[in-house]
């Protein structure tokens, strides 16, 4: 006889994603009763077949950005319960045991529950700098949250009792250097829309302190020096992202006459 499921619905949107989504999705299939999966209208190598092959309801809608996206996909969802995913995040074995054992216990004192989540980058578990324990709250009551904030950064807005579990979510973030030197040009040139109306002194300042806050916060005050080379590079390239935000905002700011 098989396990009885969960009555959570798994809600992920995702880009083109083959590499990587079979393992998030293998990492839920079994004990939770269903999967939908949202995909940009341009994905076409081969994530939509992957995830029938675990029995997702599949759909395609036009970008509408992270928060957009995300309410779209919880609003899709059928069961009491939302588990939120992204594509390149995997739920531990010990994980799912702690999330069924609330189900079995009949917990019902919380709308919401939050959990660490560990990335591996490059070789190896960061579990200092600014990524750990890196708390999210991807597990609510259907009806009770929606993502709010301010595009690329998701915010869950809960209505009632967060809970928190101990077990990690792993995260497959970035598979090398480039990937991780990428994503930063999409995330300052949205700072730099959002900010445009900023003071010019705001960037200057930006430039000067708060890379070095940047660094000396994940390196030392988090103990990044704790995780190796790799601490030390998330540091360097925290501090190098903030940098190139206010750089951009004071390029913009330059070229409409600030």
């Amino acid at each position: 006889m098989p396990e009885p499921r969960l009555p959570i619905s798994v809600c992920m949107i995702a880009g083109n994603e083959a590499p990587r989504i079979r393992r998030s999705l293998e990492s839920v299939a079994g004990w939770i009763s269903e999967i939908i999966v949202v995909l940009n209208e341009d994905v076409a190598d081969g994530t939509d077949k992957i995830a029938g092959e675990f029995g997702a309801k599949v759909f395609r809608e036009p970008w509408k950005g992270f928060i957009g996206q995300k309410n779209s996909a919880a609003e899709k969802c059928g069961q009491p319960w939302v588990l939120n995913l992204d594509a390149d995040e995997v739920v531990t074995v010990k994980l799912r045991d702690e999330i069924s054992g609330y189900f079995v216990g009949g917990n019902s004192s919380c709308v919401a529950y939050s959990f660490p989540r560990c990335t591996y980058y490059l070789g190896r578990w960061i579990r200092h700098c600014d990524w750990y324990p890196d708390y999210c709250i991807r597990l609510w009551q259907r009806g009770r949250a929606r993502w709010a904030g301010v595009d690329p950064h998701a915010r869950l807005d809960v209505e009632g009792r967060i809970g928190r579990l101990q077990n990690d979510l792993q995260h497959f973030s970035n598979d090398s250097v480039n990937a991780h030197i990428q994503k930063i040009i999409p995330f300052t040139d949205e700072f730099v829309r959002q900010h445009s109306k900023r003071a010019a002194g705001s960037a200057v300042s930006g430039l000067i302190i708060r890379p070095v806050w940047r660094f000396v916060r994940a390196y030392f005050i988090r103990l990044g020096f704790l995780d190796g080379w790799q601490g030390l590079f998330i540091a360097w390239l925290n501090a190098f992202s903030t940098a190139s935000k206010f750089a951009k905002l004071r390029e913009q700011q330059m070229q409409s006459g600030q």
